[in-house]
């Protein structure tokens, strides 16, 4: 019997993007300081639902980065195992799960963003966990005491985000004290709060964390992932499960296309070429666990088998620019052996297979500039002035005959924008402009000292430090 229910919420992502409602009041970001953000805990609009209460999940957002933590504690300590693959891993503890001890020490895994500066949500979990007198310092008794916390992060920072916050020690604690069992947020929530997959080809579609459950008889597997891939992801058709196509790509254009016609399927004339500010710097992070009591040796096997299955769902995949890490965690609930190593792989591959697909959030299509509408007086008045979005993030915004012009002035771009020459802001509406292109842009002005970058899910708020 397979169980994987999913919650749906009835949000129009698109309509949010034009509206740009959400939030207008949020700060600009201050420099190095996050002691002003506010945790979002367990926040969904679409989740995976499932019974087995010896898993509990917690998530955490900072919706001012956005970026996040998913945090997943085993009621009782388990027995876990690693695969390790891709140019560029971020982790900890995983040296000393290697060395393959029998026995059960796990308490918690924990996911995060924010490359190497999330890590420190791993270490944070554990010392909550001490802190609140579940675990302690007695690593010598017959049954170890002292908290095991494991952790990956992936890379969301750089020319996707116009700011570096990252998950700290408070969000990381948070969301561990807000655990629950039944519920795992999917799409761009927690850890996946800004990944994105696809950057090998251009696609830079919005990706997010995945779940998936399925029991048969007493074996119980849940999978689960943050997909961050440089490749894309596909379904079991070929089909591309997101991407913002390159113009002039067949409408139906299958990921064995582009893997096949490569390297053409990069170039101008085929693919349009790859975004050049694209992020390659790229990870999945993914935990498969059983119910089914193993030994180290098939917990290993488990992890390499089901994490080489996932080749299949994300093309290319393991990159010199990817992080991929896998964990298996066996329970160890039901004794004896009712699946062998090779049957559960199958088993717990198609469901990872199944965690990947759900992790795909529904995209903000790409906004076209009104041909003919001409910004009013009032908008050039209020638009005029110089944002930021963080210490490295400034964009100046101008009015010359009519029109408004944008132009970075900080020490990055923003979203295209470079620092070159001023490039023209087209309108939309009254309050919204666009630069034309193959992603998703728009420029909300609130008509106070805030400018929206692309108003929504993904959101990126400036605030005005010019006198208007």
């Amino acid at each position: 019997m397979t169980v994987h229910k999913q919650t749906k919420g009835t949000k129009a992502l698109v309509a949010a993007m034009l509206a740009g409602t959400m939030a207008m009041a949020v700060p600009a970001i201050a420099a190095d300081d996050q002691s002003h953000l506010e945790p979002v805990l367990n926040s969904t609009d679409r989740a995976l639902t499932f019974d087995w209460p010896a898993i509990e999940i917690g998530t955490g957002e900072y919706e001012d980065g956005p970026t996040g933590v998913t945090v997943f504690r085993f009621k009782k300590k388990a027995l876990v195992q690693v695969d390790a693959r891709g140019g560029g891993p971020g982790t900890v503890n995983t040296d000393y799960v290697a060395l393959g001890y029998d026995y059960p020490e796990l308490d918690t895994i924990v996911f995060a963003g924010g490359s190497w500066y999330g890590l420190e949500a791993t270490t944070a979990v554990a010392t909550g966990l001490k802190d609140d007198g579940i675990r302690s310092g007695d690593a010598f008794s017959l049954e170890p005491n002292i908290a095991m916390s494991l952790g990956s992060i992936i890379f969301d920072f750089g020319s996707r985000r116009l700011n570096e916050i990252y998950p700290d020690k408070r969000l990381a604690q948070a969301a561990y004290r807000a655990t629950r069992t039944g519920v795992f947020p999917l799409g761009a929530r927690g850890a996946g709060r800004f990944a994105k997959s696809g950057g090998f080809f251009g696609c830079n579609a919005f990706s997010g964390q995945g779940g998936a459950f399925r029991q048969v008889g007493d074996l119980k597997i849940a999978a689960f992932v943050v997909a961050n891939p440089y490749g894309v992801i596909n379904d079991r058709d070929g089909k591309l499960a997101a991407c913002y196509k390159a113009m002039g790509w067949p409408a139906d254009v299958k990921v064995a296309d582009l893997m096949q016609d490569f390297p053409e399927s990069r170039k101008e004339g085929w693919a349009g070429g790859a975004d050049k500010t694209a992020s390659n710097k790229n990870t999945t992070i993914s935990l498969v666990v059983v119910n089914q009591k193993l030994p180290v040796a098939d917990l290993k096997r488990l992890a390499v088998q089901v994490h080489t299955s996932m080749g299949r769902a994300i093309q290319p995949f393991a990159t010199q620019f990817d992080g991929d890490v896998l964990y298996a965690v066996s329970t160890g609930e039901i004794e004896g052996a009712p699946y062998s190593s090779p049957d559960l792989g199958v088993l717990a591959s198609e469901t990872m297979w199944d965690a990947l697909l759900s992790s795909v959030p529904e995209q903000p299509v790409v906004v076209a500039p009104v041909a003919g509408a001409k910004p009013s007086a009032d908008t050039l008045k209020t638009a005029a002035g110089t944002y930021r979005f963080s210490q490295f993030v400034d964009l100046e915004v101008t009015v010359k005959d009519g029109k408004l012009y944008g132009r970075a002035a900080g020490k990055r771009t923003v979203y295209g924008i470079g620092h070159e020459k001023p490039v023209e802001l087209q309108a939309v509406n009254g309050t919204d402009f666009t630069v034309p292109g193959r992603y998703p842009f728009i420029l909300h002005f609130t008509g106070g000292d805030n400018l929206v970058v692309n108003p929504g899910h993904w959101q990126q708020v400036g605030m005005r430090v010019t006198p208007q």
